[in-house]
């Protein structure tokens, strides 16, 4: 690996001897394979790891392996059985198992693309919380949405806007994580695209434009709330200096986060600012450059709230099911912790308890996806979506299901035409592999359409040779 030049002699000279050196030998071994599985949908599962490599130990359900398989061609990553994750930034399971009790919050994950960080965080949150998981750029939310999705948890909101809009929107959070867009150092190992783009210009212009996304959703963050700053860079500027930054002139106290020894996370390298950083750097700690910081805003402590008055709320909380549509509520378990909702013929299920929340984002932010989607209304007919079939909230017994072998699910996850038995009921039918359920078919006898999303599928026509799969459920 060739590091630039000017990032060699700038770090070297943050880091003592030691540290840089560990960096750089670091820097050109190989990354570590980290997963982390979906404790929703896996906890009534006996599963063994084929390739496990041991536990990342910051994170509850967080594994590496000890080689790469080809994920695409895993049908049980594409259920959301796991997610492909680095294992540093796993860490926030720790911050969050940490300071946040059995109490629910609101929590907002401001910059969420691809979603790693906010499926833990939803791993992590107290029951009845909910989370908005929001990305301002419009194709990586795409591949958010479709990730929160394959997650299954009806308590998020995704949302596709800048944190000025967030904060004119009203909404009040308990958390914040601010998983800011950074110069990428510490993406080196994994990325030549972040090597070939750093430069100082762009250090400079990064470090700015994080205490601007920092200052514009600091009014959102509710006093006594929690703010989790990261990056994935080693430079000081958007790390330390920035922290500095937020508790000096925003007015936060830096918290100190429970780790070990063993763990060999590195704190803060300027020597005058001795307070509770995290850094992961590579060849030190078992995963990829990180940077993370834990504050709490200054001000009594108040529950996170909209700005809209009580008497909406309340309206809000009073409002019937939408009429007509009713009967798909026999789709979900526990039908009643849900209020139905229509939106441009989407029929969507949103948890009761958050439902004035959904209120004041469908009006004010553009919303991808919230609850669970049960499905679209053609005519007379509701279209079931494949939202539905991937949430924890699926009442499975609603619809025939269909197990599928390794070869139909990968044909299936191409959106390729895949025959059901004979047997097989007319009508909507839930394809399962491993019995963990992929989507949906319509059997309309003769043949069955395939519902997978178009903009999901496997687009490789090969199927490589050697290990695609690790997880054996018994």
């Amino acid at each position: 690996m060739q590091l630039p030049e000017t990032f060699r002699k700038r770090i070297e000279s943050l880091f003592d001897c030691d540290l840089w050196n560990i960096l750089e030998k670091g820097l050109a071994g190989e990354s570590p394979v980290s997963v982390r599985l979906n404790p929703r949908k896996t906890r009534n599962l006996n599963i063994e790891l084929t390739l496990s490599d041991g536990e990342v130990p910051w994170c509850k359900g967080g594994y590496y392996l000890s080689e790469r398989p080809n994920f695409t061609f895993d049908p049980l990553l594409h259920s959301g059985l796991y997610y492909v994750q680095e294992a540093s930034s796993m860490f926030l399971d720790c911050v969050m198992r940490q300071y946040l009790s059995s109490s629910p919050v609101v929590m907002l994950d401001l910059c969420a693309a691809p979603g790693g960080k906010s499926t833990v965080a939803r791993a992590a949150l107290p029951e009845g919380s909910l989370l908005v998981s929001n990305e301002p750029m419009r194709t990586r939310a795409q591949i958010l949405a479709e990730n929160i999705q394959k997650f299954g948890h009806p308590d998020v909101i995704v949302t596709n806007n800048y944190a000025k809009d967030i904060e004119r929107s009203g909404l009040m959070f308990d958390v914040i994580l601010a998983d800011v867009p950074c110069s990428g150092e510490g993406m080196f190992r994994k990325d030549q695209t972040a090597i070939d783009e750093w430069s100082v210009q762009n250090v400079e212009k990064c470090w700015h434009l994080q205490r601007e996304i920092i200052s514009d959703i600091w009014n959102s963050l509710r006093p006594g709330g929690l703010l989790i700053y990261s990056t994935c860079t080693f430079n000081a500027e958007e790390n330390e200096e920035n922290v500095r930054y937020i508790t000096e002139e925003l007015g936060a106290e830096l918290l100190p986060v429970d780790i070990k020894d063993e763990w060999q996370i590195t704190g803060s390298v300027i020597a005058d600012f001795q307070k509770p950083v995290y850094r992961f750097v590579p060849g030190k700690t078992r995963g990829e450059g990180l940077f993370m910081a834990v504050m709490r805003k200054l001000g009594d402590c108040v529950k996170a709230e909209t700005k809209t008055d009580k008497k909406k709320k309340r309206e809000s909380q009073k409002k019937k099911p939408v009429s007509g549509i009713t009967p798909c509520m026999a789709w979900l378990d526990n039908i009643d912790d849900y209020e139905i909702t229509e939106s441009d013929n989407r029929i969507i299920a949103v948890p009761k308890q958050w439902k004035n929340i959904y209120d004041v984002a469908r009006k004010s932010l553009k919303v991808l996806s919230a609850g669970v989607m049960l499905g679209e209304a053609k005519g007379k007919d509701i279209i079931p979506s494949h939202s539905l079939a991937l949430s924890i909230a699926l009442n499975k017994s609603s619809f025939p299901c269909v197990e599928l072998n390794y070869e139909q699910a990968i044909s299936y996850l191409r959106k390729e035409a895949v025959s059901l038995p004979e047997s097989t009921p007319r009508g909507y039918v839930i394809v399962t592999y491993k019995s963990q359920p992929l989507g949906f078919e319509k059997n309309i006898g003769n043949r069955a359409n395939n519902l997978y999303p178009q903009e999901w599928k496997i687009k490789s026509s090969h199927t490589p040779d050697g290990i695609n799969e690790f997880i054996k459920i018994i």
